[in-house]
């Protein structure tokens, strides 16, 4: 109890903080509209009728705490998932994407890691630019490969999931190649005593090793494969998806809306990550692992 106390207190604290200044800046971005309104319509109100009309604009700079959180239970909770407002039908779109994208991000790390670590001439000439690709940004990369792709016919979820790729497989290849070397070489000397094969050392010694890096490198790959598809919906003029609501928003300066579809957003990647935490503990638990 008391150890489940000192978590939440802490977190309750600093959102409760967050929330506060949320409504303060809330309050300043929006006052300089409001004051045009009041003008226009040759009002004088009170300071308290001020602050509340700032915080109850219709398109306002800076939604409210309490207008976000009513537009996302109201186009999460009470509409079909089969509707184009429906966050839930957009998280979906976008999770689709993030997926597959993941999965393809994940397979070509752990390749890429397993012939860094045995296979010198690739941790000499392919690492360098494993690094220096992610230097690129990813605005300026998504649009290249929707076009190309698009020139070869291959539209819809590929390009998406190939951004998302193009995301992933780094933080999982670096965390496997650290999980793979991360045997102690006194380790590795006694599976030579052992007589082992360079196969049984790898199964035997440095997958199990290298099991908590990968999941740690995968809770990050999994957040940055979500920000790929949200990425990719942007340069494709895409309908659905988390990326297509915030265009939209942008487009009809529906801010409420952009911010609801980043609580979306926000949501679908903790779910993401506690789902990779949870794999990573039945994992372990099987290995023989202590539960945390």
């Amino acid at each position: 109890m008391d150890s489940l106390r000192s978590k939440i207190v802490p977190v309750s604290t600093i959102l409760a903080g967050i929330v506060v200044l949320w409504y303060v800046f809330a309050v300043v971005l929006n006052a300089p509209f409001q004051r045009d309104l009041d003008r226009r319509a040759g009002e004088t109100p009170t300071t308290m009728e001020f602050v509340v009309r700032t915080l109850a604009q219709k398109k306002p700079t800076l939604p409210a705490p309490h207008q976000v959180a009513q537009n996302f239970f109201e186009n999460t909770f009470l509409r079909k998932v089969t509707s184009a407002r429906s966050l839930v039908y957009h998280s979906w779109a976008t999770l689709s994407s993030t997926l597959l994208g993941f999965t393809f991000g994940t397979i070509l790390g752990i390749v890429i890691a397993v012939g860094i670590v045995h296979v010198t001439t690739l941790d000499k000439s392919l690492m360098p630019w494993i690094i220096a690709s992610q230097t690129i940004p990813i605005l300026a990369v998504a649009p290249m490969i929707i076009v190309v792709l698009a020139a070869v016919g291959i539209t819809g979820l590929i390009p998406k999931a190939l951004i998302s790729t193009y995301l992933s497989f780094f933080p999982v290849a670096v965390g496997m190649v650290k999980g793979l070397r991360s045997p102690e070489l006194m380790h590795l000397d006694l599976m030579h005593t052992y007589n082992a094969s360079r196969a049984q050392i790898f199964w035997k010694l440095r997958v199990p090793a290298s099991v908590p890096f990968l999941f740690a490198s995968m809770k990050v790959a999994v957040a940055a494969s979500l920000v790929g598809a949200i990425v990719g919906e942007l340069p494709t003029g895409a309908v659905a998806g988390i990326g297509a609501k915030l265009l939209a928003g942008a487009y009809y300066s529906q801010t409420i809306d952009i911010w609801a579809a980043l609580v979306a957003g926000s949501v679908v990647a903790a779910l993401l990550v506690a789902a990779v935490g949870l794999a990573s503990r039945i994992v372990e638990r099987a290995m023989g692992g202590r539960p945390a």
